[in-house]
């Protein structure tokens, strides 16, 4: 089993009983292929760069998964399929990644303020 990153774009005008819906439905395509859902962030709803299938906004999800490769063909056509996503992109992430993903945001946090610092040093 790989560890992949599936993020989607829905519709905008959709409700938030209709958007855990569409979660719930979206982890029904991912577990059908035999894969399990390790993490779910809702980002919310956001300005599109460009307008997509008419849209200028998106309600935007990213999930964290893993799968066999060999499903990631047929969970893209399912996304494509599905009436409320609007665009979407799965990327294949390396166990680094995936445990920073996966790991407390406070220690990406802290990491963050010590290159501040180290930002501020340099300037002085």
């Amino acid at each position: 089993m790989r560890s992949y990153q599936s993020v989607l774009i829905l519709k905008p005008d959709i409700e938030d009983t209709r958007v855990d819906e569409a979660l719930g439905k979206i982890g029904e395509f991912i577990k059908g292929n035999g894969g399990t859902i390790l993490k779910t962030e809702k980002w919310g709803k956001k300005r599109l760069a460009y307008r997509v299938k008419k849209n200028r906004f998106g309600i935007y999800l990213n999930l964290y998964h893993t799968l066999e490769p060999s499903g990631v063909i047929d969970l893209e056509k399912k996304y494509k399929l599905y009436d409320l996503i609007i665009k979407f992109m799965v990327v294949s992430l390396t166990d680094d990644e995936l445990e920073r993903a996966l790991g407390n945001n406070d220690e990406a946090e802290g990491e963050g303020d010590e290159t501040e610092k180290v930002s501020k040093n340099d300037e002085e």
